[in-house]
C-alpha cells in the first residue's frame, strides 16, 4: 500500500502528518509507526499524527509518539496539525478540534505558518524537591538550572524519567535557565526517550512553573528559546489556577511524499 504524507515541524519539533479522514490507515500498528519516525529506515521524525473526521469539530488528532504509543497531548503537534488543516482547505483561519485531552480552539495567521494554540487550564503544580510538577496535557517535570548549553540533557533527563518515582509512567524532563527576557529551555520527552528541538506542553509548563516560582500573577506573556528556535506562552494566572493559556509559535510544512506500508 503506498501511503501519502507531509512532514510539518514547529520549532523543530517534527512530525509526520497523514490525512486519514477516509480511515485508509490503520495506524492502531506501534511497530508501523516505530518504522515510520525511524530516522534512517523511515521517514523519521518525533511522531506521527493522523487527521481523522469527529463528529462536532472541524477535526480530531490522533497521535503517536516515536515509539508507536499513543500519546497525550502534544502542543507544537497540535499547533502544526492546525496548519496542516488549513493547507487541506479543512479550515480558515480559526478552529475548534479534539485531541486527546478534549477541545482545542486555536487561530493560524494568513500565510499559514504561524499558530496561537489554546491549551488546558492547569489547577496544580506540586513540588519534588526543588523542581516542580505539573500536567499541560502531558506530565511534565520542571528544574531550574545553570549552564544549560553544555549541559548533557540526555544524560540527566533519562535518570530523571526512570527513576523510581517515574518509570512507571513516565515523565518529561524539563531543563530551565533564566535569559534577559525570558528563559531557555531542554527537555528529554518520553515517547521519544531523547532530547528533542522543542517540547510545546513543556514550555508551557516552564512558564506556569516560572510564575508560580516568581509569584507572578495577572496577565502573563513569556517568551521561551528552545534548541529550535522562539516559542511565546500567554496566560493568566490568579495566584491558584491558569487560565486562557496559549501557545504560540512557528508551524511549517518542509515536504511531502509517498511510502510504501508492508503488509
Amino acid at each position: 500500500m503506498k501511503l501519502q504524507f507531509y512532514k510539518y515541524q514547529g520549532a523543530g519539533n517534527d512530525f509526520i502528518m497523514v490525512d486519514n479522514r477516509e480511515n485508509v490507515v490503520n495506524h492502531h500498528n506501534s511497530r508501523l509507526i516505530q518504522h515510520l519516525c525511524d530516522r534512517r529506515f523511515g521517514i523519521g521524525g518525533d511522531g506521527a499524527m493522523f487527521l481523522q473526521n469527529v463528529d462536532g469539530y472541524d477535526f480530531e488528532m490522533v497521535y503517536y509518539n516515536a515509539d508507536g504509543k499513543p500519546s497525550s497531548m502534544c502542543g507544537n503537534g497540535g499547533r502544526c496539525i492546525v496548519a496542516f488543516a488549513k493547507f487541506l482547505g479543512i479550515i480558515d483561519d480559526e478552529t475548534e478540534f479534539l485531541a486527546v485531552d478534549g477541545p482545542h480552539y486555536a487561530k493560524i495567521s494568513a500565510e499559514g505558518n504561524w499558530v496561537s494554540l489554546q491549551m488546558t487550564d492547569v489547577n496544580s503544580i506540586t513540588s519534588d524537591d526543588d523542581a516542580y510538577v505539573l500536567n499541560t496535557g502531558s506530565p511534565h517535570y520542571v528544574t531550574l538550572t545553570e549552564g544549560l548549553k553544555d549541559k548533557n540533557v540526555y544524560k540527566e533527563g533519562y535518570a530523571i524519567r526512570n527513576n523510581d518515582t517515574y518509570r512507571a509512567e513516565g515523565i518529561n524532563i524539563n531543563f530551565v535557565e533564566p535569559t534577559d527576557n525570558g528563559y531557555f529551555v531542554r527537555t528529554f520527552e518520553r515517547g521519544v526517550e531523547d532530547e528533542t528541538f522543542a517540547c510545546g506542553t513543556g514550555v508551557t509548563a516552564v512558564a506556569l512553573a516560572m510564575a508560580k516560582h516568581n509569584n507572578i500573577t495577572g496577565q502573563i506573556t513569556t517568551p521561551i528559546k528552545v534548541l529550535g528556535g522562539d516559542l511565546t506562552i500567554r496566560f493568566n494566572y490568579d495566584g491558584n489556577t491558569f487560565t486562557d493559556i496559549f501557545l504560540e509559535g512557528p508551524a511549517e510544512k518542509v515536504f511531502e511524499g509517498d511510502v510504501v506500508l508492508k503488509d
